[in-house]
Formats: C-alpha cells, sequence, structure tokens
C-alpha cells in the first residue's frame, strides 16, 4: 500500500483497516470460521434479521470467513475503491459502498433464509456497479469507458464463478451491484461531469422503493 493512500483515499484505507481489525478480533475470539464467533461479530442470518437485528444488514461488510476471504477482498477493495473514490470524492464512496452493503445483505436474508453469509464482497459488487453507472454516463470519457467495460466483464466473470461454485452469496452479490449501481446516479460524480437530474431522481426512487419492498418482506 503506498505511502500517500491515506491522504488520498481515506475511505478506502479506513474500510480496509476496519476489516483487518475485526478479523484479528475474530481469530482471538475463536476463529474466522467458526459459527458462533461469525454470529457474535455480526455475520449475516436470515432468522436473526427477521427478529430485530436489523443492524445485521451492515454489520457483514467487516467480517470474512478465513484468511483467504479477507485477503481477496481486501486486495480487491483496495484497487477499485481508490478508483472510486477518486472518481466520485470520499463521501459519495461512502455512501454507494454502504448502500450497496445495505441492498446486497437485505436480497440476501430474502433469498437465503437458512444462510450464514459475511464478507466485503456486497460492497464491493456495488462499487463495480458504480464504474458500470460511470461508463454509461460519461460514455465519451474514453478512458472511463474502457475501464468501466473491464470491470463489466470481471463482473459477468465473477457472477459466472458464483453460479458455479457452491456456497458463494449470489443473491448478495446481485444485490450489492444495483445498489451500486443505482446509488452512483443517485449521487452523481460532479467531480466528473453532470450527471442528468431526471436520470438520477429514478435512480434514487428505484432503489428506495427496491429497499422498501424487500425489507417488508424480510420483516
Amino acid at each position: 500500500m503506498r505511502a500517500d493512500s491515506w491522504k488520498n483515499n481515506p475511505v478506502t484505507v479506513t474500510l480496509i483497516g476496519i476489516q483487518v481489525i475485526v478479523f484479528i478480533l475474530m481469530t482471538l475470539a475463536g476463529g474466522s470460521t467458526n459459527s458462533l464467533v461469525l454470529l457474535r461479530f455480526g455475520a449475516l442470518q436470515a432468522s436473526l434479521v427477521h427478529a430485530g437485528e436489523w443492524w445485521r444488514l451492515i454489520t457483514p461488510v467487516f467480517v470474512h470467513i478465513g484468511l483467504a476471504h479477507i485477503l481477496i477482498n481486501s486486495i480487491t477493495l483496495y484497487f477499485i475503491g481508490i478508483y472510486i473514490e477518486q472518481l466520485f470524492g470520499h463521501w459519495r464512496m461512502l455512501v454507494i459502498y454502504f448502500a450497496s452493503a445495505f441492498a446486497g445483505n437485505l436480497l440476501s436474508a430474502y433469498c437465503l433464509p437458512n444462510g450464514l453469509s459475511a464478507g466485503a464482497s456486497t460492497a464491493i459488487f456495488g462499487l463495480f456497479g458504480a464504474f458500470i453507472m460511470l461508463g454509461m454516463s460519461f460514455r465519451d470519457n474514453q478512458a472511463i469507458r474502457v475501464l468501466s467495460r473491464q470491470f463489466l466483464i470481471l463482473v459477468v466473470l465473477n457472477i459466472a464463478t458464483d453460479l458455479m461454485v457452491p456456497g458463494i452469496d449470489l443473491a448478495g452479490h446481485i444485490g450489492g451491484l444495483v445498489g451500486g449501481f443505482l446509488m452512483a446516479y443517485a449521487v452523481g460524480a460532479p467531480r466528473l461531469g453532470r450527471v442528468n437530474i431526471t436520470e438520477r431522481v429514478i435512480a434514487a426512487l428505484v432503489f428506495v422503493c427496491g429497499v422498501v419492498a424487500l425489507f417488508l418482506k424480510v420483516s
């Protein structure tokens, strides 16, 4: 990690730092693959969300299952996070990240009522969705268009892998992807240019209506 990463990308670095600290604490508490430890630190289980523990729609983003899981997610978050934070700005990056996590975990709770899931991938897929939004809104920018196309290919490959590998939370990934795409439209990207206000309002309404509909079903 570069020495100037904190100065230029404080949100991305802080998010990675928090999940690393949580992983260390989980390891000391009994291991990051222990189901009881996972639940104690905030992993997602639909039955507990049904019981009123709505905070589990956010906390799973900091909880990881095993060393490989946190390594892959931390590296991915770093490389896409610095792009998103530079292009959208710090607070917009934060809004997109947590909105994606919430949407992804909410869809996961709805689709996988008996599952146990955790990880930053719901939010990371949201950042992928934000980049796809940039490619659509700023298609005249060649660099953005190329990067957006690359991330779209990466999304397709990841979803194909999700379909073939058991135990991966496909619903969470899709919910995060769509949530990030919509929230990126809603907050806009003024550092790059103006996003049509009608598109922003429609995206915000679709996001809110979708979340409320799922929330009512999950509750």
